[in-house]
């Protein structure tokens, strides 16, 4: 199943339409809001012609709205070895090859698919980042494998927008990133229970599932990136049981998988692609999950 989160904008652009006092449940054939989601545009827009009732503009929220944690982990060798490389080194520290690492992020600041991003004033160097992510359903902690890959309610699509010269001061202390990371994390366009992935799955009983679902990312409709979340180095099982050691994770924990490799700007050579400015558009794309777009302001 899908799951969205919704609020009434009249206001708002018409990118989705909901129905006052349940009058949604009268048009013929659809037997709740998630057969409505389902429904080609042209087909939607027939049936709300014929309907009586009133309608109004609705905007996609955060799939969870103020989740207890966000963590988001490093788990894609080839981002991590091209951003350093960025930086001078040649490859990653020994130690990421032995546990995952994660950030914690603000659960405040999430931002749903359409909304806009503002560009933080004292940043020249905003960044997306492509990545996959889960929301947990099950509380509890110092999980095993299975019952970490158990704990997934459903997936995601995450932006971890960056501010890359904020986060290079900050992070040149030894600490972080925090500012550079603290102004917006773009999480939908909704949520997507792990039986509707279940054809990109890939057991594996030693690691955890991996799931092979294409990623793309585009800006203005440019396409920068093509990969996909199966080429992880560790497992979204891993991460959970990592996160899960010596304290207690929540019901509607966020664990993002970090950046795919070639899934942000920082990672080209300086002068492939210029830094996102207001007005331009990213949009991320996940088989079987849909798009989460976002434009800057």
């Amino acid at each position: 199943m899908r799951f969205a989160t919704l609020q009434a904008a009249p206001d708002s652009p018409p990118c989705l339409t909901v129905w006052r006092d349940g009058a949604w449940r009268r048009i013929a054939g659809c037997r709740d809001f998630l057969d409505w989601l389902r429904l080609p545009e042209a087909e939607q827009t027939a049936r709300l012609e014929q309907a009586s009732d009133p309608v109004e503009s609705a905007i996609y929220c955060p799939p969870i709205l103020v989740p207890p944690s966000v963590r988001d982990f490093y788990a894609f060798e080839a981002h991590v070895c091209n951003a350093r490389r960025k930086r001078g080194y040649d490859a990653p520290p020994e130690a990421w090859y032995e546990f995952p690492v994660f950030y914690f992020s603000n659960p405040a600041c999430l931002i749903g698919h359409n909304q806009p991003v503002r560009k933080p004033p004292d940043t020249n160097a905003l960044d997306f980042e492509l990545e996959l992510a889960v929301i947990l359903g099950r509380a509890g902690g110092d999980f095993s494998l299975q019952e970490a890959e158990s704990a997934i309610a459903g997936f995601t699509l995450m932006n971890d927008w960056s501010a890359r010269d904020l986060q290079l001061r900050e992070m040149s202390v030894g600490l972080g990133p925090a500012k550079g990371k603290d102004f917006a994390t773009s999480l939908g366009p909704w949520v997507v229970t792990p039986d509707e992935l279940d054809g990109w799955r890939s057991p594996d009983p030693d690691h955890g599932s991996r799931w092979d679902l294409r990623l793309v990312a585009r800006v203005n409709g440019q396409e920068i990136t093509r990969a996909s979340a199966g080429e992880a180095y560790w497992t979204f099982a891993e991460m959970i049981a990592h996160a899960a050691r010596n304290t207690r994770l929540q019901v509607g924990d966020v664990i993002g998988s970090g950046t795919v490799g070639g899934g942000c700007l920082l990672e080209y050579p300086d002068g492939t692609y210029p830094w996102l400015q207001p007005g331009d558009v990213v949009e991320l794309e996940a088989e079987g999950i849909g798009i989460l777009r976002n434009s800057i302001i």
